[in-house]
């Protein structure tokens, strides 16, 4: 292994071990009341006390370090005017950087009391992404993760969303590849490598898949109102198997 592939993997696992931290406190953090702009300021210092930069500010027209949403909202959440409120379903996405190398992470959660149907639908997502992730391996395609990926939310008969993906990440926030919730038989030749380093994440909903950009021209809803969720890693191709960064 190379000392620039080694310098890469230490100051990844370095930014993912910080960021599952951040990620974790912003969760707890997240109670009826709370503000999306307090999660923002928080998710901020924290970066900051880790001694690291945010990593979504470096899109092109974006200033914040995370993307917040709420039920229908699935991804590019502006985290500005709006509450938590209980039995809402939250999401965060966040980011980090650590000598200069991008880590993506991303979690679903039910805040106060819901129904069984949407802890169902929590539960069916982690597991989604666990066989996304553990078809991340040596000789494996993108195709074999999005497969993997799909299957247990189509058996549970959720939406699984086809208009935006996952990606690679390191030297930059968003990498080829893009990994499908979808799986695209032409992925099959899109082969995973050691050393490779991918945000594998998962966008699916409780109906229909099909979103609409809103007109902050940022977040995307579900055209239906459903709820949705996101489950996403960052995890380090290795000999040994996929190893996840941002526990």
């Amino acid at each position: 292994m190379s000392k620039t592939l080694e310098y890469k993997i230490k100051s990844m696992r370095e930014g993912g071990k910080a960021l599952g931290v951040i990620k974790r406190h912003l969760a707890e953090f997240s109670k009826p009341g709370v503000s999306f702009e307090q999660i923002e300021t928080q998710a901020q210092k924290l970066i900051k006390e880790a001694g690291m930069l945010p990593s979504f500010s470096t899109v092109p027209g974006y200033r914040w370090a995370t993307c917040i949403m709420k039920n229908d909202s699935v991804c590019h959440g502006i985290p500005q005017n709006n509450v938590i409120k209980d039995g809402d379903v939250i999401t965060i996405d966040i980011g980090l950087i650590n000598n200069n190398f991008h880590l993506d992470t991303t979690i679903t959660f039910a805040v106060g009391e819901v129904s069984s149907e949407i802890r169902e639908f929590l539960n069916t997502g982690k597991k989604s992404l666990e066989k996304a992730i553990q078809s991340a391996k040596i000789g494996n395609s993108v195709y074999d993760i999005s497969r993997a990926m799909e299957k247990p939310l189509k058996r549970k008969g959720y939406g699984v969303v086809f208009q935006l993906t996952g990606h690679g990440v390191g030297e930059e926030l968003h990498m080829e590849p893009s990994i499908p919730c979808v799986p695209d038989k032409t992925d099959r030749n899109v082969k995973l490598y050691e050393g490779q380093t991918l945000a594998i994440e998962n966008m699916y909903t409780m109906g229909n898949a099909t979103l609409k950009e809103s007109s902050d021209g940022w977040t995307y809803k579900t055209i239906d109102g459903s709820t949705s969720g996101m489950f996403e890693e960052t995890v380090l191709i290795t000999k040994k198997g996929p190893e996840i960064l941002t526990n």
